[in-house]
C-alpha cells in the first residue's frame, strides 16, 4: 500500500467511526429512557411463576398445602422460619396470566401473609465478566512442574504468608476437622485432591455419618436420600457433580489454605468440603434453591459457609435465611462481585446484607492492588484477598481461574484454619479476628474498609491464642427492605423479568421491535450517504488485507513488572495493544511461558494486571506477551491510554 492510499484509507476510516458514533447516539437517546434495568447497570431475572410467601404465625406445611389449594403448587417449605416456596405456573387453574395475577395480588392481599416475593434468580460472581481457565493440567501434570515444591503454596503469588502460617498449624485429627459448605455448582466427587485420604487423596470430601451410602432410604431423616456427599438442589438428586469447573475451583482454594495440594506425597486435609449445588452448567441458580442449601448446610454442622455467587435484587426471605445462619453462629463469605463497581452505591446480594457473621471479599493480585474488574466499597467490602490467575482445581486436573469468586474461597479456608485451632468461637468472633488481623494497604483506602488484606500467620497466630475465649455474638434484628414487587410473568415479559448481559444488546433490540429505521425519522438517502464512507473504507482494506491488524498497536514507554513463578523482573514497554505488548528486559525470559505482568498506564497514576503468554517478535526483534483473554477493566484501561498515543504503522 502506498503512502496516499494509506493517508485516504486513515481519514475514511475516521470519518466511518466519528459519523457511526454520532449515529447510535442519535438512535440510542430515546431508548435509554425505556431501559429497564436498573441504575447500577446490573439486571434482575426471576423464575417466570414461582414465588416465595411467608406467614404472619406459625402454620405447618399441611396448612400452608391446604390455603393454597386451587391457587398454587406447594414446591418446598421452610418451616423453621414460615416460608415456603410455590408455584402459580404448575397449578391447575393457572391457564392464563391474567389469572395468575389475580392469583397472585389474592395472596399479596390475603391478612394471614406477612409479604409474597419472586423466585429471583442468583449467578456466578464471576459469570460473563472473568472466569477463564487457562489450560487443563492433570495431577501427573502440576505435581510433576514448576509448581510442585513441597511446602510452599503456589496456588497464588500475592504476599499473604500462607506457608509461614503452617509453620503454626497444629496437624490434622478427627477432632479438629471443619466443615466449610461450598453452595455453588458442585465439586468433582472423584477428583485425586478429594479423595479419602487413604486412598490417595486428602480426605476433603465431606461424608454424611448417620447415612448409609445406596440403600435408598434417608436414614437421618433430613428430608434427603442418601445424601452420603451433600446434595444437588439444582437437579433434586444425591450427586452433587460439578459440570462447570467452578464449584471445584472453589472448593480446591479452600483446602489449598491448609495444606499444599500440588505436591505429591499429598497431605491429610484439615478442611472438610461440604458441596452443595444450587447452580446449573449455565452459572444460575434460583433462590429457594439457595435458600434450602443454606438450611442444609448449618442444620448438617458445616461452620463456614461460602457464597461466590449473587445478584442485584434484595429478597427478604434469603436475607431471612442469613439471619437463621447468623443464628446458629455460622460464618457467611460472599463474593464482592466482578463489575469493577461500588457496591456502597450499587447493591449486590449476598454481599450487601448487614448480617453481623457475613464478610463481602474484594480481589486483589499478586502486586496487592485491587483487581480491575473487582466490585469494591468503602463501607460494604470488608477484606480483599487473592483473586487473579489462581490456580486450584478443576474437574479432571487443575486450571487457572480470575475473580471474587475466588478471593472469597481463600477467606472462607482461612476462617476454617482459625475454627480448627479455636472451635468454640461464633461466625462472628471469626469475622473481627480476621479483620483486625488483617494487613493495611494504602493502595485499597476507600475501595475496601481499613485498606484491609487478609494476612494469614497473622489470623492463625492470633487464633491459638483464643482458646479459652468464651463464644459470643451481638444480639441482631434484622432491618428487611420493604421493596415494591409485582407479578412476573409466565412468559418472560412482566415487569421483573430483566434481560441478563450488559444492556446495550437489549437496547438496540427494543429499537428493531419498535419499528427499526422506520420509526426513527431517518431519510434512507440520508443513510445511504451516511454509510458511503464505511464502504469505501471497507473496500479500500479488502485490497490491502496484509496491512490489517488483528489490533491497533500504538507507542508506548512504561514500566512494567513481570511475575514468573517467585521472579519479579522489572522492565519497560515500547508498544501496546488490546492483544498484547512487547517489552526490554535485562534477564531471558522462556518462550511460552505463563506470566502475570503489570502495566503502569503512560503517566505512571494507573496500574493494570494481565495474564498472559511469552511470545518472540520476530518483526520487532523484542518479546512480547500475549494477552490471553483481555478482561474487560484491561481493555477499558488500554482504550482510554491509546487516546493520547501514537499509532504505530
Amino acid at each position: 500500500m502506498n503512502r496516499l492510499d494509506s493517508y485516504i484509507l486513515n481519514l475514511i476510516g475516521r470519518m466511518s467511526l466519528f459519523f457511526l458514533r454520532w449515529f447510535l447516539w442519535l438512535w440510542s437517546v430515546p431508548l435509554w429512557a425505556q431501559s429497564s434495568i436498573p441504575s447500577g447497570g446490573i439486571p434482575s431475572e426471576v423464575v417466570a411463576g414461582e414465588y416465595i410467601i411467608k406467614y404472619k404465625s406459625l402454620i405447618r406445611p399441611g396448612e400452608a398445602a391446604q390455603k393454597l389449594q386451587g391457587k398454587a403448587a406447594l414446591k418446598a417449605s421452610f418451616a423453621a422460619m414460615n416460608m415456603y416456596h410455590i408455584s402459580l405456573k404448575t397449578s391447575s387453574n393457572m391457564n392464563s396470566d391474567v389469572a395468575m395475577k389475580a392469583v397472585y395480588e389474592d395472596l399479596k392481599n390475603d391478612p394471614t401473609v406477612e409479604y409474597i416475593e419472586p423466585n429471583y434468580v442468583l449467578r456466578l460472581a464471576d459469570d460473563g465478566v472473568v472466569n477463564q481457565t487457562l489450560g487443563k493440567m492433570s495431577f501427573l501434570d502440576v505435581t510433576g512442574s514448576s509448581y510442585s515444591n513441597a511446602g510452599t503454596y503456589s496456588q497464588s503469588t500475592t504476599p499473604v504468608h500462607v506457608t509461614e502460617a503452617w509453620s503454626v498449624m497444629s496437624p490434622p485429627s478427627s477432632s479438629n476437622k471443619v466443615v466449610v459448605a461450598v453452595i455453588d455448582t458442585g465439586i468433582d466427587l472423584q477428583h485425586d485432591v478429594f479423595k479419602p485420604y487413604n486412598q490417595g487423596g486428602t480426605g476433603a470430601l465431606w461424608v454424611n455419618p448417620r447415612e448409609i451410602p445406596g440403600n435408598g432410604i434417608d436414614d437421618d431423616f433430613n428430608g434427603y436420600v442418601d445424601d452420603v456427599n451433600g446434595w444437588n438442589f439444582s437437579a433434586n438428586n444425591a450427586t452433587p457433580t460439578d459440570d462447570q469447573d467452578h464449584g471445584t475451583h472453589v472448593s480446591g482454594i479452600i483446602v489449598g489454605t491448609s495444606m499444599d495440594v500440588l505436591s505429591t506425597p499429598i497431605g491429610e486435609s484439615k478442611i472438610v468440603i461440604m458441596p452443595l449445588k444450587f447452580l446449573a452448567a449455565d452459572g444460575s441458580g434460583s433462590t429457594a434453591n439457595a435458600i434450602k442449601a443454606i438450611y442444609y448446610a448449618v442444620n448438617n454442622g458445616a461452620k463456614v459457609i461460602n457464597n461466590s455467587w449473587g445478584g442485584p435484587s434484595y429478597s427478604r426471605s434469603l436475607h431471612e435465611a442469613f439471619t437463621f445462619a447468623y443464628d446458629h453462629q455460622v460464618l457467611l463469605v460472599n463474593a464482592a462481585g466482578n463489575y469493577s463497581k461500588d457496591n456502597d452505591g450499587t447493591t449486590m446480594y449476598p454481599a450487601n446484607y448487614d448480617i453481623p457473621s457475613s464478610l463481602a471479599v474484594a480481589a486483589v493480585n499478586s502486586f496487592d492492588n485491587l483487581a480491575s474488574f473487582s466490585n469494591y466499597g468503602f463501607r460494604t467490602v470488608e477484606i480483599a484477598a487473592p483473586g487473579v490467575g489462581i490456580l486450584s482445581t478443576i474437574p479432571g486436573g487443575f486450571g487457572t481461574m480470575s475473580g471474587t469468586s475466588m478471593a472469597a474461597p481463600f477467606i472462607s479456608g482461612v476462617a476454617a484454619l482459625i475454627t480448627s485451632e479455636s472451635p468454640q468461637l461464633t461466625g462472628y468472633q471469626i469475622k473481627q479476628l480476621l479483620l483486625s488481623t488483617s494487613e493495611g494497604l494504602s493502595q485499597l483506602n476507600n475501595k475496601v474498609s481499613g485498606g484491609r488484606r487478609v494476612q494469614v500467620l497473622n489470623a492463625l497466630t492470633q487464633a491459638k491464642l483464643q482458646v479459652s475465649t468464651p463464644p459470643s455474638q451481638p444480639a441482631y434484628t434484622p432491618n428487611y427492605t420493604d421493596e415494591p414487587r409485582s407479578l412476573a410473568s409466565s412468559d418472560g415479559s412482566g415487569p421483573e423479568m430483566k434481560t441478563s448481559g450488559c444492556g446495550m444488546v437489549a437496547l438496540m433490540k427494543s429499537g428493531l421491535d419498535r419499528g427499526g429505521f422506520g420509526n426513527t425519522g431517518l431519510n434512507p438517502w440520508f443513510l445511504a450517504i451516511l454509510f458511503a464512507p464505511v464502504m469505501v473504507w471497507y473496500f479500500l482494506r479488502q485490497r490491502h488485507p496484509a496491512s490489517r491488524r488483528k489490533y491497533d498497536r500504538f507507542r508506548m514507554n512504561s514500566e512494567i513488572r513481570i511475575k514468573v513463578g517467585d521472579r519479579e523482573l522489572v522492565g519497560s514497554t515500547q508498544t501496546i495493544s488490546m492483544g498484547g505488548v512487547s517489552f526490554n528486559v535485562d534477564q531471558a525470559l522462556e518462550k511460552g511461558g505463563l506470566v502475570t505482568l503489570q502495566i503502569a498506564s503512560p503517566d505512571g497514576n494507573e496500574k493494570i494486571e494481565v495474564q498472559g503468554q511469552i511470545v518472540w517478535n520476530e518483526h520487532n526483534h523484542a518479546y512480547g506477551v500475549s494477552f490471553n483473554e483481555s478482561k474487560a477493566g484491561v481493555i477499558a484501561a488500554i482504550q482510554t491510554w491509546s487516546r493520547s498515543l501514537i499509532r504505530q504503522n
